[in-house]
């Protein structure tokens, strides 16, 4: 059972423990995951603030797997500054979690140095057939399974958008398999093709999609992708990138940049709103530029000063600039940017002034 503290105006794990967890039954046949929303975090003293409403809330006396909430190597830095360490270190000792891991949303180097820092017992990366080489990566998730760390994948069809209006392009290629799968299945079988991936989060909305998932995960074990089955993912990942709006590969060689804004990440989104679901894109560009940001501040393309710096520093060339004007005329506007300042002061734990 995965939730965090901010999950559905933060009556998930509320919800969790009232209808599910209370039965004290349950709670020996399930593994429970919560978070710590570093975002949120400016003092030490609320580590074990928020942690004890946590267990109070999901009626637990323990977490099976914890989490240090979408770590990029600011807010990192920030919790080191904390005393982070040594709080980890104390309710591992005590018994309160078994097993203490972060949730990454950053660079690549920003990654290696967190798993560096700690003895985590895991991670959870976004992966996925397009996101080879996006923030963690494969490289990342190389480097930290070697360490020993396991591996938890996160948006492994990409919010559904993988799986939703599919480009006749890349429909096209999945049809000259020998075995005709959906798309979703496809996706998932590339993702447990790497011997890293210890579990996959996949979002499922009705009970066919879940027996669809669980005989997708008991068929398919590492290695067993043909090779002529692994071409056609590359070929349906080279066709999704040709249909890219903007030609990112999330590297993050422009970054930082001098306001704040996560470029690769509202790239994404760009390239989301115009692929696949504008909704979706919408919601994900607002959360992470507008409310859960390392800083409680936020970082929306139109913030953008034109400095260049970043256009310098990109090995690809891309016209980096002209994307912000893109993103804040597509995904921008009053109503988003209010529903976003209305909604930061709730989820940094902080009363609106």
């Amino acid at each position: 059972l995965d939730t965090s503290w901010p999950y559905h105006k933060g009556e998930s794990e509320s919800f969790l423990g009232e209808h599910i967890l209370s039965d004290k039954s349950v709670r020996d046949q399930v593994y429970v995951a919560t978070k710590m929303p570093c975002f949120t975090i400016s003092k030490a003293e609320k580590f074990d603030e928020i942690f004890e409403k946590q267990l109070k809330k999901l009626k637990i006396d323990y977490v099976d797997y914890y989490l240090l909430h979408s770590l990029s190597g600011s807010t990192w830095q920030k919790m080191l500054n904390l005393g982070i360490i040594e709080w980890m270190d104390k309710v591992k000792k005590t018994g309160k979690v078994r097993h203490m891991g972060f949730s990454f949303h950053g660079r690549h180097d920003d990654f290696i140095k967190i798993v560096d820092g700690y003895d985590f017992d895991f991670a959870q990366v976004q992966f996925n057939i397009l996101d080879e080489n996006y923030q963690a990566g494969i490289k990342g998730i190389e480097y930290a399974a070697e360490k020993g760390l396991g591996i938890i994948v996160m948006e492994p069809l990409r919010g559904g958008s993988l799986t939703g209006n599919i480009p006749k392009e890349v429909q096209g290629i999945y049809d000259t398999a020998d075995i005709k799968r959906k798309p979703a299945d496809w996706a998932l079988r590339w993702i447990y093709n790497h011997p890293q991936v210890t579990l996959v989060l996949s979002g499922m909305n009705e009970i066919e999609q879940v027996d669809e998932n669980i005989k997708t995960a008991s068929e398919t074990m590492p290695g067993s992708l043909t090779e002529k089955e692994e071409k056609i993912i590359e070929k349906v990942r080279n066709k999704y990138l040709e249909l890219l709006t903007i030609g990112c590969t999330g590297c993050g060689y422009c970054m930082p940049c001098p306001v704040g804004i996560d470029i690769p990440g509202v790239l994404k989104e760009l390239n989301n709103f115009h692929m696949f679901s504008k909704s979706i894109a919408k919601i994900k560009y607002m959360s992470y530029s507008g409310i859960m940001t390392a800083d409680g501040k936020p970082h929306f393309a139109s913030s953008c000063i034109e400095c260049g710096k970043c256009e310098e520093k990109c090995p690809q060339n891309l016209k980096i600039r002209q994307g912000m004007k893109q993103i804040a005329k597509d995904m921008e506007g009053p109503i988003m940017k209010f529903v976003a300042a209305m909604a930061r002061p709730i989820v940094n734990g902080k009363k609106k002034s």
